[in-house]
């Protein structure tokens, strides 16, 4: 039996049970709760793996309990909503939210974007011998703490936002399409609209900055990590 504990927070009772029916063949552990109240409360007595999270709900809505859970932890979040504008993914992604799932949607596909998000922080990109920390000018990344400074001072990037950094990081000068970093950076197959991928560079250059430069679009391909020589 796997020893991840997932949180479900939802008002309907039907969909709750849903992913409770999926996951439950899985082996994981599960909670869940039918508001942000009791969700909150459930989500200090315990550790999670990964919540999933409704945002249209009632006492506190998805927005605000995202917003709680970050404020003392990185715990994947995945959101559920009826609502799929683009501005509506963009503000669930600068709270932090990894995934973003429209209602309706396919039990199974949810499933597999659970379980690879779990694997994806049981397992980080850090491999054994590699360097803990990497210099590019005033551009500075602690793997093992995750701290990320630009020229002395620390900023603040969502979990997605770290990882996508991470990974280009990790394999400068390589030029990878929107699918391969689904694939590598979200680990899933994505069938839909690949445009999480540009939303997440948009964010991730304007929270670097000057060193946004670093962060090459090759028209028609997708993007790379370029720079100099790395101190």
């Amino acid at each position: 039996m796997n020893t991840e504990r997932i949180l479900i927070i939802d008002d309907e009772e039907r969909i709750r049970d849903m992913i409770k029916e999926y996951v439950g063949l899985e082996g994981y552990m599960v909670d869940e709760a039918s508001d942000g109240v009791e969700a909150l409360a459930l989500f200090k007595q315990n550790k999670y793996s990964l919540v999933v999270l409704d945002v249209m709900m009632p006492k506190m809505d998805g927005w605000s309990v995202c917003r709680e859970i970050r404020k003392t932890s990185n715990v994947p979040v995945i959101m559920l909503t009826a609502r799929g504008e683009e501005y509506d993914k963009l503000f669930g992604f600068e709270l932090g939210v990894d995934d973003y799932i429209v209602k309706p949607f396919s039990p199974k596909e949810l499933l597999a974007r659970m379980k690879a998000i779990i694997k994806r922080n049981i397992l980080p990109f850090s491999e054994a011998g590699r360097e803990n920390k990497a210099i590019f000018e005033g551009l500075v990344i602690e793997f093992d703490a995750r701290n990320v400074y630009i020229d002395g001072n620390i900023i603040d990037l969502t979990p997605k936002e770290y990882e996508l950094l991470n990974f280009f990081v990790r394999n400068p000068d390589r030029v990878f399409s929107r699918e391969q970093l689904l694939e590598k950076v979200w680990d899933y197959d994505f069938t839909g609209n690949n445009r999480t991928v540009d939303t997440h560079v948009k964010m991730l250059r304007e929270s670097l900055k000057d060193y946004r430069k670093f962060i090459v679009t090759v028209w028609g391909i997708g993007y790379k990590f370029e720079v100099g020589v790395k101190k």
